[in-house]
């Protein structure tokens, strides 16, 4: 089985995958990590020497690969993984998808401070993110929306999210 997280940059994907995948003895793979490895380069690298539609291309690949595994994986997507191709199609026929929805206030809370690990916003000012990114999720929240199970992420702790998603998916 593989349970794929989706969501927003920011929405906590990376960390409570982790403790999700300690929890049920999943293994784990963030797929941005993925690609790196595989590419011997950062993201941040592959968007500056390669461009973005290079990068997809990868992160296709990769996420083929990953979804095609028997193994039990916990998948942490990028946040734009689902927008591109037909991703959000093929993440929800192989694996069991989870949108990790998290408020605007949140994302620009956590987002303003690492911003320069992030090469959607790296050049957008403090005063623009919250319009940034309010709009950006707009546009992202119909492919999001499309994942099997939906879990709020704001003001709570990261043992209860897996807690809920643990139920979502009766494991």
């Amino acid at each position: 089985m593989v349970i794929s997280l989706i969501g927003y940059m920011g929405s906590g994907k990376s960390h409570i995958s982790k403790i999700l995948s300690e929890k049920i003895d999943f293994k784990l793979i963030d797929l941005d990590k993925e690609i790196s490895r595989r590419n011997k380069l950062t993201i941040p690298e592959i968007f500056e020497k390669k461009g973005e539609i290079y990068f997809r291309k990868l992160e296709r690949e990769a996420l083929e690969e990953i979804l095609a595994s028997e193994e039990n994986v916990v998948l942490s997507l990028g946040g734009g993984t689902p927008v591109y191709y037909n991703n959000m199609e093929i993440i929800n026929h192989n694996s069991k998808s989870v949108f990790l929805r998290t408020g605007v206030g949140t994302l620009v809370e956590r987002l303003s401070k690492q911003k320069e690990k992030r090469p959607l916003i790296a050049n957008i000012s403090d005063e623009d993110l919250p319009e940034f990114i309010a709009k950006h999720l707009f546009e992202r929240n119909q492919f999001y929306s499309k994942a099997q199970f939906t879990v709020r992420t704001d003001s709570r702790e990261p043992e209860d999210i897996v807690n809920e998603i643990i139920e979502k998916l009766y494991l």
